[in-house]
């Protein structure tokens, strides 16, 4: 056999192989339940348009790390695995998702108003080129102003809005958090918070800024987001 058919048999078979990989590759997802009240749901089955599994929806952690279908999807929250996907409820809590995203967050809410299951649900890009070890992706629900210091990062959101940060420190240690919120435009600061925060170089942050019934100071909640390479060791 000559030198270039052999050549092309070993091109041919990589590229095969990779294409095989690429028809493998899954994409993953953590989900968390914001401000969730106290008669919903604590899981859900979530449809990605070829497999159906039964998923967690925690509210003061974040869920484990859950795969899912790649390519360009509409994921759906349902109460049971759908017997036929063409029969599912169009009304159904529902949320596209692009193929460029290999990894996500499903940020969930409560909807009473939908007859399928009470939730609605957001997907965040969490990739590690939007979001990386280190950072800190702030959302704020709230209807206040909140800006101060983050360790050594300056924060300032409106109500409404999320924003990425960069890390608050550069090594594993406490670090200062003194936060105030503003009750509306060019109006008197208001102190949320001072305290000390602890920052893990190898884990990404979840910040959410919230305004719970009967107080107008929002409140922080946090969530560490820390995954085990799939390169080390068990």
């Amino acid at each position: 056999m000559s030198s270039f058919i052999m050549r092309f048999i070993i091109t041919l078979l990589c590229g095969v192989s990779l294409a095989s990989a690429q028809e493998k590759a899954t994409r993953s997802c953590r989900i968390v339940f914001v401000m969730a009240p106290e008669d919903a749901p604590r899981s859900l089955f979530l449809f990605d348009g070829t497999t159906t599994q039964k998923v967690e929806l925690p509210r003061m952690n974040l869920s484990p790390v859950y795969e899912i279908a790649p390519g360009e999807i509409s994921l759906r929250l349902l109460p049971a695995p759908p017997a036929k996907p063409e029969e599912i409820n169009p009304v159904a809590p529902a949320a596209r998702l692009a193929a460029a995203i290999t990894d996500c967050y499903l940020i969930v809410g409560s909807d009473p108003s939908n007859p399928v299951a009470p939730v609605k649900f957001a997907v965040i890009d969490a990739g590690n080129s939007v979001f990386k070890n280190g950072q800190m992706l702030w959302f704020n629900l709230s209807d206040k102003l909140v800006g101060g210091q983050v360790g050594k990062q300056k924060l300032s959101i409106a109500p409404n809005a999320r924003s990425v940060i960069e890390a608050p420190s550069s090594k594993r240690e406490d670090y200062n958090v003194s936060l105030a919120y503003y009750a509306s435009q060019g109006g008197k600061r208001q102190p949320l918070c001072e305290t000390k925060w602890n920052h893990d170089p190898e884990s990404r942050t979840l910040l959410f800024l919230i305004t719970q019934a009967g107080t107008r100071t929002p409140r922080v909640m946090g969530f560490t987001d820390s995954r085990v390479s799939p390169n080390s060791a068990p």
